[in-house]
């Protein structure tokens, strides 16, 4: 890890409020001292399932389509507001296949891996489709809450007070942090170092508005698309990520850097999809696709790289202490 001492005074005055002593992982037959699976179940479990992740792929983008559908045949302003939470839950389905592409295990053929994951989930996502969101991400796993990860304000300050998660759940909700996500893309135009990357959002946007013209609705492409990201589609992404990092820490070891939260249906479905959840599990060894974290979740657990103590039970135990000015034992 690189270390520099303005941001390792960042990383003790900003992280760490939700981490706990842990003993050292000495490693198994199984798993390594850093909780990585070792030889040949290692390979095992970095097999990529192109088949099952192409109807995977195909279903995510059926699932839209086939809301949308129903809204113009209903054709009342009752159906859009139903479908918007809808939308925005599938908008974080896509962003996830998207992540999985950054990661090089949606499909074991490069070109069709970068054609899906990036080119066309990292579009409709409100990405630009290119290869900026991997390169980023990639400093992310690398070196959780250092200097180059592009997450790590995201993740600072927790546990915070209550009136602030409201606050910041506000502002995601009324749609000021995608706009401050999204203001890039506008300025990025007059830039000419990100005039590119601007332009195909902008593309990927226009098309996807072609999509609602050319049905006969294209305004419903502001009340079905642009309104879910920039409300539901916020809110459950932070959700999320504060379950994710929210007050962990710089650290080589990665039950340091992640939360480890037990999956329910509700959450797999809602905010969580494609096994994102077993997080700490990704963090291990990032090469594992999203359908066999599970698997090696049950062997860190079996081996004692993930103890009980470091196990959340549920969301809503996580997030109210991360709302709570001082950490509290895990429940």
């Amino acid at each position: 890890m690189q270390e520099t001492p303005a941001h390792a005074e960042l990383v003790e005055s900003m992280t760490g409020g939700m981490v706990s002593e842990l003993e050292p992982f000495r490693g198994t037959d199984r798993l390594r001292s850093d909780g990585r699976p070792r030889g040949d179940l290692r390979n095992e479990l970095r097999q990529i399932n192109d088949v099952r992740n192409a109807i995977t792929c195909l279903v995510s983008l059926v699932l839209p389509l086939t809301v949308i559908g129903i809204v113009v045949v209903i054709g009342h302003w009752i159906a859009v507001l139903c479908a918007v939470p809808i939308i925005g839950v599938l908008q974080i389905r896509m962003f996830i296949l998207a992540h999985e592409g950054a990661h090089r295990l949606l499909f074991s053929n490069r070109r069709i891996n970068d054609l899906v994951g990036i080119n066309t989930f990292g579009w409709l996502a409100f990405g630009t489709g290119t290869h900026a969101y991997r390169r980023g991400h990639n400093h992310h796993h690398r070196d959780e809450f250092g200097p180059k990860d592009p997450d790590f304000l995201l993740y600072a300050f927790y546990p915070i007070t209550a009136v602030a998660m409201r606050r910041k759940l506000r502002r995601d909700g009324g749609g000021v942090s995608a706009y401050r996500i999204l203001r890039p893309r506008l300025t990025g135009l007059f830039r000419r170092r990100f005039f590119v990357n601007s332009l195909r959002f902008y593309l990927g946007q226009f098309f996807v508005f072609g999509l609602f013209a050319i049905s006969g609705n294209p305004l419903l492409y502001f009340a079905l698309w642009v309104l879910p990201y920039v409300t539901v589609y916020q809110v459950l992404n932070r959700l999320r990520a504060i379950a994710e990092h929210g007050g962990m820490t710089r650290s080589g070891d990665r039950r340091d850097t992640a939360h480890h939260v037990k999956q329910g249906r509700i959450a797999r479905t809602i905010f969580v999809p494609l096994n994102v959840g077993y997080h700490l599990a990704h963090h291990v060894d990032s090469g594992i696709p999203f359908r066999n974290l599970p698997r090696l979740t049950k062997l860190l657990e079996e081996d004692g790289y993930l103890t009980p103590d470091l196990t959340w039970r549920t969301y809503r135990g996580l997030w109210r202490a991360l709302v709570t000015p001082n950490p509290v034992t895990n429940p």
